[in-house]
């Protein structure tokens, strides 16, 4: 159901929006998960990724255990190219395979002063939603005395 009329879902105008994106906008779309571990230790679902980063491929041709560096963030065509993941031409030359960056899962992030900045906003906004919702029978013996 539409809860915003100045929101359009045509998918037409979506599709049209998505690949005329301007670069500043396609850092937010190329998001990745963060593993389990990281997401504890965060508390953030996910976040843009950049090079330097350590990526694990979750889906695809590609997927498996293997852990790889991201070697670059072309964003002009959606896709990542991570240490690993290459294939060979027919020429015998190797290259690397574009993902996106939904497909992998973020293993170790690069953190500098920005990012760090970042993830400490974006925990705090998960704080403020986790205060909200039912209120608790203690609570509400409070209010009543």
């Amino acid at each position: 159901m539409k809860f915003n009329p100045f929101v359009t879902s045509d998918r037409s105008k979506n599709r049209k929006r998505h690949f005329n994106a301007p670069s500043h906008i396609r850092r937010k779309i190329m998001s990745s998960p963060l593993s389990k571990e990281l997401r504890q230790k965060y508390n953030v679902r996910s976040m843009p990724i950049r090079k330097d980063d350590e990526v694990q491929v979750v889906r695809g041709h590609y997927k498996g255990q293997q852990i790889g560096k991201v070697v670059q963030v072309y964003r002009k065509k959606y896709v990542i190219y991570i240490e690993r993941v290459q294939r060979e031409k027919a020429n015998g030359t190797t290259v690397h395979v574009g993902i996106h960056p939904s497909k992998v899962v973020i293993t170790r992030l690069k953190v500098d002063k920005d990012r760090k900045k970042i993830l400490e906003r974006k925990a705090k906004s998960r704080q403020v939603g986790k205060e909200k919702g039912k209120y608790k029978e203690e609570a509400i013996e409070k209010m009543q005395e």
